[in-house]
């Protein structure tokens, strides 16, 4: 229901100028910090309401706060790129804003629709994080040791594909009707419709910083990683029924030497509306 429910609208965020621009390979670090900015007060909205709701019985199965939350990971980023009084130096952004109230809103009148949020964000971050840590590694120059790249980095979770697997069979056992399902899908929905804001601010943003393009990104040969778990691979293939073109396309991205990487911190975000894609 959920990957037939939301073909159209991720479609649509597939054609974001931000999506193209990545798929030119160009970022810029500014950009790069602004969407880990947005990214935590994204999760620190969806991780206050889980842990609101964690008893909740639709959401109470689906409460793994120590493999999955990311909040803390993401702090530990913005303090290594803005330092020690990195909360000082951020705000929210409106769009994350819009974003922030909604996961707020349902958590406190409908927690059953946090479902849609929490499968999107997790289960991408876990779908395509660990190839774009690499290319973003490669692409700042930041240290193997893992500064501002804790967000792609799930300590407790062992194996991707097999808790992936879990919690999908954990979503499929939930004591749903009808109408319920079909909210969350419609929820899904809108939280591709709030990513493509992010998106569009992150577009203004870059037209008023410098040209700081970074180097390229490795090589894929060099990175571990598998190139179907990419999100914008997945994302496209998925949209062309397996059509090899889009593919090509991004792995020339990968291998080109002069090409930079757009905004890992966001195509992350992108993942995250992709997952359904990816199973």
């Amino acid at each position: 229901m959920l990957a037939a429910g939301t073909k159209e609208v991720h479609e649509k965020a597939e054609n974001t100028e931000f999506v193209k621009d990545f798929l030119k390979g160009r970022i810029r670090k500014e950009l790069f910090k602004l969407g880990h900015v947005a990214l935590f007060f994204t999760y620190s909205a969806l991780e206050e309401q889980i842990e609101r709701n964690k008893e909740h019985p639709h959401l109470a199965a689906l409460y793994f706060p120590h493999e999955l939350h990311r909040r803390d990971a993401l702090a530990r980023d913005l303090r290594y790129f803005y330092g020690e009084d990195w909360q000082n130096q951020i705000s929210i952004s409106p769009a994350t804003q819009r974003y922030v109230e909604r996961i707020r809103q349902i958590g406190r009148d409908q927690p059953a629709l946090l479902v849609a949020h929490a499968y999107t964000r997790y289960m991408g971050d876990l779908s395509g994080g660990q190839v774009l840590r690499k290319v973003a590694q490669r692409a700042m120059k930041l240290p193997h040791t893992g500064e501002g790249l804790n967000f792609y980095q799930f300590d407790s979770i062992h194996s991707a594909k097999a808790f992936k697997q879990l919690y999908r069979s954990r979503m499929n056992e939930l004591e749903l009707d009808a109408l319920t399902k079909q909210k969350i899908v419609e929820e899904a929905v809108l939280a591709f419709q709030f990513n493509m804001e992010i998106f569009g601010e992150l577009e203004e943003a870059g037209k008023t910083l410098q040209d700081d393009v970074l180097d390229a990104a490795p090589v894929h040969g060099e990175m571990q990683g598998d190139i179907s778990q990419c999100p914008y691979y997945a994302a496209k293939m998925a949209a062309s029924d397996g059509s090899s073109y889009i593919c090509q396309m991004a792995m020339t991205v990968l291998k080109n030497p002069s090409g930079q990487v757009l905004l890992a911190a966001w195509i992350a975000a992108l993942a995250g509306l992709a997952a359904w894609y990816l199973m």
